[in-house]
């Protein structure tokens, strides 16, 4: 993989999907609130503190963590898509939150100075970069010591069939190639054993991890095929290259695999993510 194409790429799709992320916000967080809520409770951010996040998005943790650091902390709400910045600018500027800023930041390279913030945080953002281990090396300069940081990535596609199943129809029709090992996506840091050398590789010490569950609560396949299409970029894009015909096609397959996950309790197209903590 050429990581300086798939950094173009990757900021171009994101910057271009931001206003679907910005008009699904309130389901976004429905569903993967719990996520954040955890993120943020392992943090224990105080009052008083500055507090980084990166891969914000539309800035709903960045929200959460404001109440939490009061009138007198700070919270600096970033993300590499100028798109999702302004979403969340906005968003926060409708909620009257007067200690949030908010930047456009490449986290590999951060406009930052060193021991800066004390507390990072970082939801789904650190799998999808195309140098992590660069990524956590500026978390960690910018960290002041003994302070803490806090991410979520998702699990292997094994327990995440609702993002696994059109990757796979995908891959299969030859529309999509396999996922490099280690690769960046979806799934780049869904094995624990390289999150702890990427994060411990960084300067961090050895870090906890939990595991936090999604419950998507899918009506029926078509709802989970308009939502993917929406909000799972890097599967949106492979789709929309795609011909009508076979645009269908694979919508048609991926329907019929989610139909048979959504049986019965529909447990079988949940999510699981893992959110780690180091100092």
């Amino acid at each position: 993989m050429d990581l300086d194409q798939y950094r173009e790429e990757s900021l171009e799709t994101w910057d271009r999907f931001a206003a679907n992320w910005d008009q699904q916000r309130r389901y976004l967080w429905e569903k993967t609130h719990p996520v954040s809520e955890a993120m943020v409770e392992r943090l224990d951010p105080q009052p008083g503190d500055t507090v980084l996040e990166l891969a914000s998005g539309t800035g709903e943790t960045s929200f959460l963590i404001a109440e939490r650091v009061g009138e007198d902390g700070r919270v600096i709400s970033t993300d590499f898509a100028p798109g999702m910045v302004g979403a969340a600018r906005r968003r926060g500027e409708e909620l009257g939150l007067s200690n949030l800023e908010h930047r456009v930041l490449d986290a590999e390279k951060m406009d930052l100075d060193d021991s800066s913030v004390d507390g990072v945080v970082a939801r789904f953002g650190y799998m999808l970069m195309a140098d992590p281990a660069a990524a956590l090396a500026e978390t960690r300069r910018v960290l002041r010591g003994g302070r803490r940081l806090s991410f979520a990535v998702w699990a292997g596609p094994e327990r995440n069939m609702w993002a696994a199943v059109p990757g796979m129809v995908l891959v299969e029709a030859g529309h999509m190639p396999p996922p490099e090992p280690g690769a960046p996506g979806i799934f780049g840091m869904a094995d624990p054993n390289r999150m702890r050398e990427l994060v411990t590789g960084a300067g961090f010490g050895e870090p906890s991890i939990d595991e936090v569950p999604v419950v998507w609560g899918y009506v029926d396949a078509a709802e989970h095929w308009e939502k993917t299409n929406k909000l799972a970029a890097p599967i949106a894009e492979a789709v929309n290259a795609l011909p009508p015909e076979e645009q269908e096609r694979v919508r048609a397959t991926v329907a019929e695999r989610v139909e048979q996950l959504l049986a019965g309790d529909g447990s079988g197209i949940n999510g699981m993510t893992y959110v780690v903590v180091a100092e």
